[in-house]
């Protein structure tokens, strides 16, 4: 979206200067009432003047600190952006409105949404922002009329921030349900290949600071980083859904464990061959590796039984 802010090119002056130029006005004006019989009533007509300009020329004094701007209006018509630092003089009949461009942190409250699959999760970011284009946050969107409380005139500095950020929850609520919905939760089916919310990580992370600039481009804002900081399922469904991982978790342990006795009995009916300790037929070879694989298997100790036989027996 085009940008329709510019730099402020009307009248600035060093702001010292004026001031030094100033007081020296209020003095010399001054001087022109204390001796009448000089000057005579140009002395009262002069002096008159002067602190008339003199009153006029402290209506333009502006300080200016890092990171600020002001959207500079005259009667009404925007004449720029002024974003210089220090202590200046501008034309006093130029309405200044002031904004931070410093970046500002936003912490969501998580909030219910249905994922990819239907799950309902509950999920919240937080977020850091700054605005980037003056003319699109004053006149783009209506922050005058809500930065403005009841019975005041006009909206203070805070106030127009405070709209700026109400705006960006705003959005960055419509940003996170869209994000959510486009990703599960988990991936319930085992599979490694599927983008979710618990493991996309800096991935899903971008695609929340795109739709978030997206969204902020209008107002003339940026996103300059979001996360998601909290992710859970919905309390509905939360006790459900741990049952799930549980089981998930006993059944991935048992693959392990059989996989590994199964390689644990290979290596003992290997070794028993390779070194000739024992000859045993098919059949006492299903008996090994049955009663190896219920004591490797098993929740608790085997207990063992002492043959006091022998193979052949």
């Amino acid at each position: 979206m085009e940008t329709q802010e510019f730099e402020f090119k009307g009248l600035v002056a060093n702001g010292f200067a004026c001031l030094f130029g100033n007081l020296l006005l209020i003095a010399a004006s001054a001087a022109a009432f204390c001796f009448p019989d000089t000057l005579g009533i140009f002395g009262y007509i002069a002096g008159g003047i002067g602190l008339f300009v003199s009153c006029f020329i402290w209506g333009g004094f502006v300080l200016q600190e890092p990171n600020e701007a002001r959207a500079m209006l005259f009667f009404g018509e925007y004449r720029g952006s002024f974003k210089r630092t220090g202590y200046w003089w501008v034309n006093p009949f130029i309405t200044c409105k002031k904004i931070s461009l410093r970046a500002r942190n936003l912490n969501a409250d998580p909030i219910k949404v249905n994922d990819k699959v239907g799950n309902p999760i509950l999920i919240g970011l937080v977020l850091v922002w700054r605005l980037k284009d003056t003319y699109k946050a004053l006149f783009d969107i209506d922050s005058q009329t809500m930065a403005q409380k009841p019975n005041e005139v006009g909206a203070s500095v805070a106030g127009r921030m405070k709209a700026f950020e109400d705006f960006v929850r705003v959005q960055s609520d419509a940003a996170l349900r869209q994000v959510a919905g486009e990703y599960a939760y988990d991936n319930n089916e085992g599979g490694e290949a599927e983008l979710t919310l618990r493991n996309g990580g800096s991935e899903v992370n971008e695609q929340l600071v795109q739709k978030l600039n997206e969204r902020l481009e209008m107002a003339g804002m940026e996103a300059v980083e979001a996360r998601i900081n909290y992710l859970a399922y919905a309390p509905e469904i939360a006790a459900v859904m741990l049952r799930r991982q549980q089981a998930d978790a006993i059944i991935s342990a048992r693959e392990k464990i059989v996989e590994g006795a199964v390689s644990m009995v290979k290596m003992a009916l290997d070794r028993l061959k390779e070194d000739e300790i024992v000859e045993l037929d098919e059949e006492k070879k299903a008996a090994m590796v049955s009663n190896l694989l219920v004591v490797l298997c098993a929740d608790e100790p085997a207990q063992p039984v002492i043959n006091s036989g022998t193979l052949n027996h």
